[in-house]
């Protein structure tokens, strides 16, 4: 039986894998995007949902953030299309979400953020299966430290029974 980062990394060619790096950067861009706009409150307010068809979707928690937001919108749309010129950025467009939503999914932006910030050699998991420290050689296959720590990620959500 072959282990995912084994199958995962045969699958991924580096051509791929710097282009899954580049969305990467996009999707984690948005605070240091609002901190350079002189807004740099909005990062707790407001994430980037995603990238479709060349727009970029933003969603607030909070209608002012929504106003706020819209007076920098050029700007914001012109730093999207010179930090990352080959997304073919066209527009941005703001929306509300829904309340409970928004809580929800700015918990989950808090909690990733804190996820991230766990060093990849710090994290090395007891397995709940065999009680050893296996985790520790099943990654060092993988070269690209981002793909990495996502996989790493996914295999403790996954212990732990968050899906």
């Amino acid at each position: 039986m072959k282990r995912i980062g084994d199958i995962i990394t045969s699958v991924f060619d580096e051509k791929n894998m710097e282009k899954a790096d580049g969305y990467s950067v996009f999707f984690s861009c948005w605070k240091d995007m609002t901190e350079k706009n002189n807004i740099p409150s909005a990062a707790a307010h407001s994430w980037i949902k995603s990238l479709d068809n060349g727009l970029v979707w933003i969603e607030v928690d909070h209608p002012g953030w929504k106003q706020i937001l819209q007076t920098k919108e050029s700007k914001l749309l012109h730093d999207f299309r010179y930090r990352f010129p080959k997304m073919g950025i066209s527009g941005i467009s703001i929306m509300l979400c829904r309340p409970e939503k928004a809580k929800s999914e700015c918990t989950a932006k808090i909690i990733a953020k804190e996820e991230e910030t766990v060093p990849v050699e710090d994290f090395h998991e007891e397995s709940p299966v065999t009680g050893d420290r296996a985790y520790e050689f099943e990654y060092d296959n993988i070269k690209n430290t981002a793909l990495k720590k996502l996989l790493m990620r996914l295999e403790k959500n996954l212990i732990n029974g968050n899906t």
